[in-house]
């Protein structure tokens, strides 16, 4: 009988550690499979919600994609702000964490792990860009890069990185292609490539006192004799991304931003016209940029922005 005891105490020993192991390491499965590793982990954030308070997280680009743990809590976001998550407890008192991901612009992964409590200490939440320095020609961002589908295998954080580079480096490498009209002067400053995207710097200048308030921004493939304008004529190119995509140039001031495109080339009897159109007003300004200029475009090997 007593042995018969100890050999039943050891199998349900036995069944309670292979079911820890089985729910702590996560590497015993059916059929062959490799543990995941910690540094394959991206860790989460922890983060505390209630029912009648809402907590607002700020990231640092606009929010692409959320995905919610469980039905415990709400979130979405808010109002006219793009890279704004509000976020707060769907029921009173619940007991066991959930979880929820954001994916944003940039390409960047984020993951909470969700707790409910009386009162949140935190309310209102900055999330830090998460690039960080890396060696020239390298990108390093922070944990789980994304790739986006209009920038193709080009990282997101490598895109913005080029931007930040162009725009804090400010050269002007090219000199001769503007537009000045009514005392407002619209200027392209540089054109540079890297990995199958175009870089455009441009410049607006205002040296009047009246501001100027850009309606909209085209860029356009047009044949160089146009007699008549018509859809078939023009090409209309989007941009995939802007850094600095100024609204407003108030009087007496100077802005630039930097647009990026899928690479692209143009036949010898077209050119790129980009317009800027100035709103509830007439200063409309364009600039044409020829194949010439655009496969002149500087290489850019260097990704910091000192």
């Amino acid at each position: 009988m007593q042995k018969l005891l100890i050999t039943i105490f050891l199998f349900f020993c036995a069944l309670r550690l292979n079911a820890q192991t089985n729910g702590s390491s996560g590497d015993l499965f059916n059929g062959l499979t490799k543990k995941i590793t910690y540094d394959k982990v991206i860790p989460p954030y922890g983060l505390e919600v209630t029912f009648d308070k809402t907590v607002h997280i700020i990231f640092p680009a606009a929010v692409r994609y959320v995905d919610l743990g469980s039905t415990k809590i709400i979130a979405g976001k808010a109002e006219g702000a793009e890279n704004v998550i509000r976020i707060k407890a769907a029921v009173r008192n619940f007991e066991d964490e959930t979880n929820f991901s954001v994916i944003t612009d940039d390409g960047n992964f984020y993951s909470f792990n969700v707790r409910y409590v009386q009162e949140p200490e935190k309310l209102n939440i900055e999330m830090k860009e998460l690039i960080t320095k890396a060696a020239p020609g390298k990108t390093q961002t922070g944990a789980g890069d994304v790739y986006l589908k209009e920038l193709g295998k080009e990282p997101p954080a490598a895109v913005n990185l080029i931007m930040n580079n162009i725009y804090k480096k400010d050269k002007s490498d090219i000199k001769n292609i503007s537009s000045k009209k009514y005392g407002v002067e619209f200027s392209i400053k540089g054109i540079y490539t890297n990995n199958g995207m175009l870089y455009f710097h441009s410049q607006i200048k205002n040296i009047t006192n009246i501001p100027f308030d850009i309606d909209f921004i085209t860029f356009k493939i047009v044949d160089r004799r146009v007699t008549k304008r018509t859809a078939v004529q023009e090409q209309l190119l989007t941009p995939l991304r802007v850094l600095n995509n100024n609204q407003t140039i108030r009087g007496k001031s100077v802005a630039r931003s930097v647009f990026t495109l899928e690479k692209f080339t143009i036949a010898d009897n077209k050119m790129l016209v980009i317009e800027i159109f100035e709103k509830n007003g007439g200063r409309h300004q364009s600039v044409m940029i020829t194949n010439r200029n655009i496969v002149k475009a500087k290489l850019i090997t260097n990704y910091n922005t000192k």
